[in-house]
This record gives C-alpha cells, structure tokens and sequence, in this order.
C-alpha cells in the first residue's frame, strides 16, 4: 500500500477536469480583489492628504 501525503490529494483534487475551471475562478477573484483593495487604500491616502478631488481624476485615466 502507497502512503499519499495530503498534498498530493489535494493537488489531485485540483487537478480533476471538473475543478479546473473553478480554480481559475479562484484566482481572478483573488486577483480583482488585491486589484480593488490597492486603489481603496490610495483613495485612503489621498483623503488622508486632503486630495479628495484627485480621485475622480484618477478614475479617469
């Protein structure tokens, strides 16, 4: 009898057809949401600076 560690399970899991899809998912959503919480903590900054009005500006570009 083999002995499987519990990472190679879970990397076999992650490896089935059916999941991999939802592990690219995974990662966009990861993505997006380091993407939105950076320009929410510069907007923090900027307000923080009295530049409140450089954020519609930014949007912007």
């Amino acid at each position: 009898m083999e002995h499987i560690t519990g990472l190679q399970q879970f990397l076999e899991i992650l490896t089935v057809p059916d999941n991999v899809p939802i592990i690219g998912m995974m990662l966009l959503v990861m993505f997006f949401t380091y993407i939105a919480l950076k320009q929410g903590r510069r907007n923090d900054q900027l307000i923080e600076h009295g530049h409140r009005e450089r954020i519609i500006e930014e949007m912007r570009k």
